[in-house]
């Protein structure tokens, strides 16, 4: 990075977040989405920690605040003060504390009815080892642990519609990827919502190209008003669910930490960490795909895996403890054709770059998003592979700058793409500048996961990402995972079909 960045950097994500800050939350952006968001709401606290960790333990108290009884934590908690129309589809159109009163939703909080992946536990952890001393004064790992234990166990207790201990998504902005070519082939099953039926909001704030097509929001109101109409139970029928690799990746992560935040209170964390061993055993299991060394959702009415790769299917490298053959896979697909980490772009793309249905411009069908590319950056050094990760942390950063903290941008050419000034990414620029000043500093960064050893074939995989031999030696701070001992079973599949 050049001398000068790193101040301004810090500067532009320091004014984006406190621009988006409404004084209990932050929005991701002021006219896109006026509302707060989960999942985007943990990756900002992550970023705010290092700003004020008393706003970041705010961040996630408020979103919290608005969990449904049943345990589920909404997708968006609505501001009251936004005016109706601003943001679609709005309270309005949810209509949570009434339709949502037999499952518990609040009475007096009006939010969705669907949810996003479950990225909190281990925002809540990072944010609290960033001011230790404040958060214990606060009582906040105290408060929030029982709130997220109760969200995990609704996933896993109400989500599990396939029987094997993982968790399904019944609509796609429930996996936060909402738009990926991924979910078109469950989607034809779906009869889309007349056009007359709604207004699109987003169309006033973006350009068309970047957004989804009408006939995709059809689909999406469709299933979401037939949600809403069976009273937000997950007894209901659901022409689209899916079992979404990203999602269950994040709720392991988060399994991790909420055993952290366990023992930090003096609770057994056996609970926690025995889960996520069996959700690592089933995901690897019944989602690792030894062909295309991907993991791939799996559509549940339909009976098969998804055709398409997406970059949801590299998310599992955040999770400590895979098998040495699935992280030298992943990484060898994230550098490969399909993905170019390193060759034909610096930052991963969302879809499949030769995928016919790959669009470098529209929501989620091929453009770069910045909490991605941090998700797969703590993966990669978690297994050792830094120097990759140094080169994405550096790119990831480099692109935050120059598009003026896109929502996303083109991978090929960097060009911004969505709304300008997202929270998120300003956070998570923030976060990855902090970690690389403390680590040329020689100081560690507060919660950061520890790095771990490099076998020999992880460190020759890290060289295809980087596209040459890379020598130096281990992390003096390291520690190992261990790795979830699992059956890798080659097991016929049906013909891909690409979306």
């Amino acid at each position: 990075m050049p001398a000068s960045l790193p101040g301004a950097l810090r500067r532009g994500a320091e004014r984006v977040l406190a621009g988006n800050w409404t004084g209990t939350s932050t929005v991701p952006s002021r006219g896109l989405y006026p509302h707060q968001w989960s999942w985007d709401s943990a990756f900002i606290a992550i970023g705010l920690r290092h700003l004020s960790p008393a706003r970041a333990r705010r961040e996630l108290s408020t979103l919290l605040d608005a969990q449904w009884e049943d345990g589920r934590v909404p997708h968006i908690v609505f501001n009251p003060e936004v005016p109706a129309g601003a943001y679609f589809p709005g309270p309005e159109f949810w209509r949570s504390s009434r339709a949502g009163s037999g499952t518990g939703a609040p009475a007096r909080t009006e939010t969705s009815g669907i949810v996003q992946p479950p990225v909190h536990a281990l925002a809540a952890w990072l944010v609290h080892e960033a001011d230790p001393e404040s958060s214990a004064r606060e009582g906040f790992l105290a408060r929030l642990y029982p709130r997220l234990a109760a969200w995990h166990r609704y996933l896993v207790e109400r989500r599990d519609l396939r029987g094997h201990g993982l968790v399904s998504i019944v609509h796609p902005w429930e996996s936060g990827m909402d738009n990926s070519p991924c979910w078109d082939a469950p989607l034809e099953r779906v009869e889309p919502a007349c056009r007359s039926t709604f207004r699109r909001a987003d169309l006033d704030h973006c350009d068309l190209t970047d957004r989804p097509t009408d006939l995709d929001y059809g689909r999406y109101v469709r299933l979401a008003a037939d949600y809403r109409d069976h009273g937000y139970r997950d007894d209901a029928p659901h022409s689209f669910a899916v079992e979404d690799v990203g999602l269950n990746a994040l709720l392991i992560v988060s399994e991790h930490a909420l055993a952290r935040i366990a023992a930090s209170l003096g609770t057994d964390p056996a609970e926690h960490r025995a889960r996520a061993e069996r959700l690592t055993r089933s995901l690897v299991e019944h989602l690792w795909d030894p062909e295309t060394e991907i993991f791939r959702g799996h559509d549940v009415p339909g009976g098969e895996p998804l055709s398409g790769l997406s970059a949801a299917g590299l998310l599992p490298l955040a999770v400590p403890g895979l098998p040495d053959e699935v992280v030298t896979g992943l990484l060898a697909t994230a550098a490969g054709p399909h993905f170019g980490l390193g060759r034909t772009v610096r930052l991963v793309p969302s879809y499949d770059l030769r995928g016919p249905a790959f669009d470098p411009s529209r929501y989620w069908r091929g453009p770069a998003w910045f909490n991605v590319n941090w998700l797969l950056e703590r993966g990669l050094r978690q297994y050792g592979a830094v120097a990759a990760a140094d080169e994405l942390r550096a790119a990831t950063l480099a692109a935050a700058d120059a598009s003026g903290f896109a929502e996303y941008v083109d991978p090929h050419s960097g060009l911004a793409r969505g709304s300008r000034d997202f929270g998120w990414t300003a956070a998570l620029a923030l976060d990855l500048l902090t970690a690389a000043e403390r680590a040329e500093s020689g100081a560690g960064v507060p919660g950061a996961e520890p790095r771990a050893v490099r076998s020999p074939v992880v460190a020759a995989a890290e060289a295809a990402v980087l596209g040459a031999e890379t020598g130096g030696d281990a992390p003096d701070e390291v520690c190992e995972p261990v790795p979830v001992r699992v059956s890798l079973v080659r097991r016929p599949r049906p013909p891909r079909r690409e979306a």
